[in-house]
C-alpha cells in the first residue's frame, strides 16, 4: 500500500513537531512555510503552497487564525477531488464555516487540537467537523493521532475547543494575575506552592509558561471565544478577562509571573 502523501502548511513550533512525526511514522510529507527556516529533517520543502499540495491525500493547514484564509486560498487551485484539506488552526467557528466553502473539490475538516502540540506532536488529542472529518480520522488515526469526530458541520470542533478555552485560559490568567500580585507581597514562593498543590506543578508551569510564550496567539483565540460566548448569550467576562491580560503579555508590558 502506497504512502499518503501529505502537506503541512506552516512549519512553525506545532506544524514542525506535527510533520516530524508524520516522517518518522512513515507518511511522505511535503511542507511549506514564508519564513526562510529549514524545517524538520525528511520534509520535502516547497517553494509555494500550489506546489506542497498538488498531488496530496491530505493537507494539514497548522499556522494562525489570521493566515487560515490566505492558506485555504492560495490551496485551492491544487486541490484534487478526494482529497481533504485540515485547518488546525484555534478560530472562531464562523471562520471554519467560510473556510469549508473555500477548497473547492477537497472534503474540509475543521479540527481542533486539545493540548500542548509541540510536547506531544501527533499524540495531541484531536476534534474533528465537517465533511472531511472521517477521511481526516481515517487518515491520520493510523500514525498515531487520537481523533474525536464531533459532527458533519465546519466549525463545531472549533466551537467546542473555545469553550475549553475559556477555563483553560482563564485559569492561566488567574494563576498569573495571583503570582503577580504574590511576587509584589513578597510571598511568591509560599503561593507558587499553593497552587501547585491544587493544580499540579507541571500544569502550572504550562499555564504560566506557555501563556508568556504564546501571549499573541492566544489572544487572537480569546476573542474568537468572546465572539462564540456573546452569540450563545453568554456574557464573556472571563474571556474578555483573558485577553485583556494575555494582550499586556503580548505587548511586554506589566509583570509576568516566571517559574523557574
Amino acid at each position: 500500500m502506497a504512502r499518503p502523501v501529505i502537506a503541512v502548511l506552516g512549519l512553525g513550533e506545532a506544524g514542525g513537531r506535527i510533520a516530524a512525526d508524520l516522517v518518522a511514522a512513515g507518511a511522505e510529507v511535503r511542507g511549506y512555510d514564508p519564513a526562510a527556516t529549514t524545517g524538520p529533517a525528511g520534509v520535502a520543502r516547497a517553494d509555494d503552497v500550489p506546489s506542497a499540495v498538488v498531488g496530496c491525500d491530505v493537507v494539514l493547514s497548522i499556522n494562525s487564525a489570521a493566515a487560515a484564509r490566505a492558506a485555504a486560498e492560495a490551496a485551492r487551485p491544487a486541490l484534487g477531488p478526494g482529497s481533504v484539506f485540515a485547518d488546525l488552526n484555534t478560530a472562531a467557528p464562523a471562520l471554519k464555516r467560510e473556510l469549508a466553502s473555500l477548497v473547492g473539490d477537497a472534503a474540509f475538516a475543521d479540527v481542533a487540537l486539545l493540548g500542548p502540540v509541540p510536547a506531544r506532536g501527533l499524540r495531541t488529542p484531536a476534534l474533528a467537523s465537517g465533511a472531511g472529518a472521517r477521511a481526516f480520522a481515517d487518515a491520520l488515526t493510523p500514525f498515531g493521532m487520537p481523533v474525536e469526530i464531533v459532527s458533519a458541520e465546519a466549525g463545531d470542533a472549533a466551537a467546542r475547543k473555545l469553550l475549553r478555552s475559556v477555563f483553560m485560559k482563564g485559569l492561566a490568567v488567574s494563576a498569573i494575575e495571583s503570582l503577580d500580585a504574590a511576587a509584589a507581597a513578597g510571598q511568591f514562593e509560599w503561593l507558587e506552592r499553593e497552587i501547585a498543590e491544587v493544580i499540579g506543578a507541571d500544569l502550572l508551569q504550562r499555564l504560566v509558561d506557555g501563556s508568556r510564550r504564546h501571549a499573541a496567539r492566544r489572544v487572537d483565540e480569546m476573542e474568537a471565544a468572546v465572539e462564540l460566548l456573546v452569540s450563545l448569550g453568554v456574557d464573556p467576562q472571563v474571556a474578555r478577562a483573558a485577553a485583556a491580560v494575555l494582550t499586556r503579555l503580548a505587548a511586554g508590558s506589566g509583570r509576568s509571573a516566571r517559574l523557574e
